[in-house]
């Protein structure tokens, strides 16, 4: 490839430890937590400026989580409004009104944050950004395509060029690059990586507006399962509601596309040019897919570039924060000599499973809200009145486990779980245990101090990979002020857990049990640990 210099590349350093192609939200904070690291990271992004207008709208409390260990919650925790509404917050209607199933986006979390938030994206990439561009050893380029890559065994050669200049290119080398380049992800056609696809897909008019008049709601989100017109509700942060509207047969995707189509589907809930500012309206395709692999070499894919699924469940940004934070503690560890490269072989397989698994269940609930044949719906509906209608518990929303091998040790069940943060006390000062102790590894008892178990050694070495320790029995310096932990350990009936730094359970069990959680996690650590302690599940699955 025949290069020109490019005017404006001084600010690309030739080398640096990790290039990011996407500055979206899913790159940004990988970027931050891989600076906050100690590497040196430059993020590239096609477009010159943020895109201004709303997308993702909903985020959940382990998402939330994520971004307070980034830093970002001490000052943005107002962007995110809460799920309130009866029956859970979440409810499917069906034509008439009827009130079929509820799902509970009002209870408690594991996380120490609301089940689920409204928020409005803009504002969130504003403070991603701002953070990145203030994180050491963080450069982010705007207006810089990414182009090309070569890998060799030492790494990989990224080849970036100016937005619409693409003769004048750059040539950047780096330990690792990530793909968060959405959807269409060129980084992923590049390597050719195939997709896997859920079969389901369906065209629906996206409408974001602001209300001008008080609106009454009975829920966060209201799923109108109506044959004669598919639609949704939500509450999508601060200030501001979402309605999204199926594509019938009848209509093209020209004709669902205008604004005099957004406002005659939205009349019915009395939102009009007078009681209302259309803020944006879009029509999208609704699929699940997922990549087959997430990591070829040195590049890995994350974000929308690695999984996409319908919007239902709200969990499609949640996805690729997960998917930032089980990929930076990875190689934050690597990049610092505190563990092998081999532990980011299981990066693609853990989040791949867990991620099958919200598609699965997003899909599920599309193919309930997308029927469009009356008699079908008809026996859709009462077979939910038969599991309970109205007058049934609101269910769970999935709590998905990591998928296999992972880097977890068999614990009955709690392993590959989400650990709990709660509302604690240490010494005079209150607050959630990830800011007032620490958000890395996390060794936890509610049966004694874990440090006085430790040897030595193994003490030296777990505090040194940023780990801490705290005594939640009520004896120590750390109080359970909500009981959130002992919940937690009553549910999974055992007395201690060791958590990841992406607040996954690495093992859990008995308080005695605790010398053996750091051993092997130490082993599995040593550059020879694959011939020792294997991570969980078939070696031979494919990520």
């Amino acid at each position: 490839m025949t290069t020109r210099p490019d005017p404006d590349a001084a600010a690309l350093s030739p080398v640096v430890d990790c290039v990011i192609v996407g500055g979206g939200p899913v790159g940004l904070l990988t970027a931050v937590l891989l600076g906050q690291a100690g590497l040196r990271v430059s993020v590239v992004e096609r477009q010159p400026q943020r895109y201004p207008l709303p997308r993702a709208c909903t985020i959940d409390h382990e998402a939330l989580r994520i971004l307070q260990a980034a830093g970002l919650m001490d000052d943005h925790a107002g962007l995110f409004e809460p799920s309130q509404g009866e029956r859970g917050g979440y409810e499917f209607r069906n034509g008439e009104g009827e009130l079929l199933r509820a799902i509970d986006w009002n209870r408690p979390a594991e996380s120490g944050w609301a089940n689920t938030n409204g928020f409005y994206q803009p504002d969130l990439e504003t403070a991603l950004e701002d953070l990145a561009v203030s994180t050491p050893g963080v450069t982010v380029h705007r207006g810089r395509t990414f182009q090309h890559l070569v890998q060799d065994d030492g790494g990989v050669t990224v080849s970036v060029a100016p937005t619409g200049q693409p003769g004048s290119v750059v040539q950047v080398r780096s330990r690792w690059l990530v793909g968060a380049d959405g959807a269409n992800s060129p980084v992923r056609t590049l390597l050719g990586i195939d997709v896997g696809d859920s079969g389901f897909q369906a065209d629906w008019l996206v409408v974001d507006y602001q209300p001008l008049v008080e609106e009454d709601w009975s829920a966060f989100v209201t799923q109108y399962c109506d044959p004669a017109q598919p639609a949704t509700a939500v509450n999508s942060g601060p200030g501001r509601r979402r309605f999204e509207f199926m594509r019938r047969a009848d209509t093209t995707v020209e004709e669902l596309g205008l604004d005099s189509t957004a406002w005659r589907l939205m009349a019915p809930w009395g939102v009009t040019p007078e009681t209302a500012r259309l803020e944006r309206h879009a029509v999208y395709t609704f699929r699940g897919r997922w990549a087959h692999s997430w990591r070829e070499g040195n590049v890995f894919l994350a974000g929308d570039a690695a999984h996409l699924m319908p919007p239902f469940l709200g969990q499609g940004l949640c996805a690729g924060l997960r998917d930032a934070r089980a990929l930076s503690w990875r190689m934050g560890m690597v990049h610092r000599g505190l563990a092998p490269s081999a532990v980011l072989d299981t990066y693609g397989p853990e989040r791949t499973g867990h991620v099958r698994e919200i598609i699965d269940e997003a899909v599920a609930a599309g193919r309930v809200i997308c029927e469009l044949d009356v008699d079908r719906a008809a026996a859709r509906d009462a077979a939910m009145r038969r599991a309970g209608g109205p007058d049934a518990a609101a269910q769970e929303p999935p709590h998905p486990r990591l998928g296999e091998p992972s880097l977890t040790l068999a614990s009955r069940g709690a392993d590959g779980r989400l650990a709990p943060q709660g509302r604690v006390r240490a010494g005079d000062r209150v607050g959630l245990f990830d800011d007032l102790v620490g958000g890395g590894w996390q060794l936890i008892s509610r049966a004694g101090d874990p440090a006085r178990l430790l040897g030595d050694a193994d003490l030296r070495w777990f505090r040194e990979i940023g780990g801490v320790l705290a005594d939640v029995s009520g004896e120590g310096p750390v109080q359970d002020l909500d009981n959130a932990y002992e919940r937690w350990f009553t549910e999974h009936g055992c007395d201690a857990f060791l958590a990841r730094p992406d607040f996954y359970v690495f093992a859990a069990g008995e308080h005695t049990d605790i010398p053996r959680f750091v051993s092997l996690l130490r082993q599995a650590f040593q550059p020879a640990a694959q011939d020792r302690v294997r991570p969980r599940g078939n070696q031979g699955g494919s990520s």
